[in-house]
């Protein structure tokens, strides 16, 4: 059992309990939460409250979350795309729609379950349980260079190397409209959205995010553009995007009413280039992701003359 006490800021003022909850614990959704009223593991003031009461500024919140029972993570032989490696690192290229690690309703077919069948017990204990070897993520539709540690030397390089903004992450993507500008980059604060918290939006006094974008390509009504991440946000690429009103085409959450005519299975977005030092001997190792065949099919519609090198 977690107890949180939350003391109500005048940001909240008038909001109901429910939603405020749901923003302030964020690894939880709004329904999960609501349950939670039924019995008395919410509090409003140490007196029970609904859902629907509104809060006031110097509010005393008092929730009681059960912990959560995981069930056992199992190796599967999952066929994995190994772009490298060694006795500390394993660089995958991961398929578009599957999860990288487990989570309440994908416990089986994630990458950590192909991954512990490839790798057995090297791998780092960092991550926990649900996330052994795993120290960054890219979103189940998102396809590409994924680094996995095999011991926690390399996790916590890794990790060292991530927060510091070192490693070289180039993202491919294919967005609505012709860019103006043949670089740019995209300095904007990102947060969970206020009004869905299942979406991220740009919001005064997010996190700091940086995205740089180059157009590789014009093509009609669309542009074909590489993404360089320097922070690593949840779903940043797509947010930026959607900030500049280039959203990425078949984005089921950020493209708004546009309706994308290819097959895209999600957004389209690849992890195309991955560089970063070895956490053992120094050197720096590149990998490059291909393309996924829906990916290279739209560019060929689209009249693509570009080589991704």
């Amino acid at each position: 059992m977690t107890e949180n006490t939350f003391i109500i800021t005048e940001d909240y003022e008038g909001e109901r309990i429910d939603k405020v909850l749901s923003l302030l614990i964020e690894d939880r959704s709004r329904s999960y939460l609501k349950r939670l009223f039924d019995g008395d593991s919410v509090l409003l003031n140490d007196r029970p409250v609904r859902p629907s009461a509104r809060l006031k500024e110097g509010d005393r919140v008092w929730i009681a979350i059960p912990d959560q029972i995981i069930p056992d993570i199992l190796p599967e032989d999952i066929p994995l795309d190994i772009l490298y490696e060694d006795g500390d690192v394993l660089v995958v290229n991961k398929p578009c729609g599957m999860v990288v690690h487990p989570a309440p309703g994908h416990y089986s077919g994630t990458l950590v379950n192909a991954v512990m069948h490839h790798c057995g017990d090297s791998l780092s204990g960092i991550g926990g349980v649900l996330r052994p070897g795993i120290v960054h993520r890219i979103d189940k539709d998102t396809s590409g260079s994924l680094i996995i540690c095999k011991n926690d030397l390399a996790h916590q390089s890794i990790a060292d190397q991530l927060r510091l903004h070192t490693i070289d992450r180039r993202y491919y993507a294919i967005c609505y409209g012709r860019l103006h500008d043949s670089e740019l980059t995209i300095d904007q604060p990102i947060y969970r959205d206020p009004s869905d918290r299942k979406k991220m939006a740009v919001v005064k006094g997010g996190k700091h995010a940086v995205t740089h974008v180059r157009v590789l390509e014009r093509l009609g009504d669309y542009s074909f553009v590489e993404c360089a991440l320097e922070t690593g946000r949840t779903h940043q690429i797509r947010v930026h995007m959607a900030y500049i009103r280039h959203p990425l085409i078949g984005d089921p959450l950020y493209q708004g009413s546009r309706r994308c005519p290819y097959e895209t299975y999600g957004q389209c977005l690849h992890a195309g280039v991955l560089g970063f030092v070895h956490p053992r001997t120094g050197d720096y190792i590149e990998t490059r992701a291909p393309l996924p065949e829906y990916f290279k099919e739209i560019l060929a519609r689209l009249g693509s003359e570009y080589e991704c090198k």
